[in-house]
């Protein structure tokens, strides 16, 4: 199996930049694009995420933390504004990321997926507060969402 640390360095700077299209498009979601609540949110994950308890993503988060914010900055300013096209562009780029993961391989590829999972629920639900979880613990569309 392939490692992170093989991966030549174009590919890690490609790869570098999966957290910041997940937190994108879930902040794409919503009608306003990414706001600074948003990003704050996703720039805080990034370095809790940094002490990933999946060793093998360890390595990966403590790059990503290096250089989210600048990544998440420059992408959003490049990604079109529009949110269908918006979408659309981060799901291209999405699916070319997804080719270096097989190189890593279905492990890899596993343990990354749930990670940038967890990634994108925190942004998307950020906005929720306290008094919304009591009242509609489960998500209700149009509603909490």
């Amino acid at each position: 199996m392939n490692s992170y640390k093989n991966l030549p360095e174009f590919k890690k700077e490609q790869l570098r930049k999966f957290p910041a299209y997940i937190s994108l498009l879930a902040a794409t979601y919503h009608n306003h694009g990414m706001d600074e609540k948003e990003k704050q949110t996703a720039i805080e994950f990034t370095h809790v995420k940094s002490f990933e308890h999946e060793p093998m993503l360890s390595e990966f988060y403590a790059d990503v933390e290096t250089d989210f914010e600048q990544n998440l900055v420059l992408l959003n300013d490049q990604l079109p504004k529009e949110k269908k096209a918006r979408e659309e562009a981060i799901q291209a780029e999405l699916a070319k990321l997804e080719k270096i993961l097989t190189w890593l391989g279905p492990d890899y590829s596993k343990a990354l997926h749930a990670s940038l999972e967890s990634y994108r629920e925190h942004v998307a639900h950020c906005h929720r507060n306290l008094f919304e979880y009591l009242i509609f613990p489960i998500p209700i569309k149009g509603l909490t969402y």
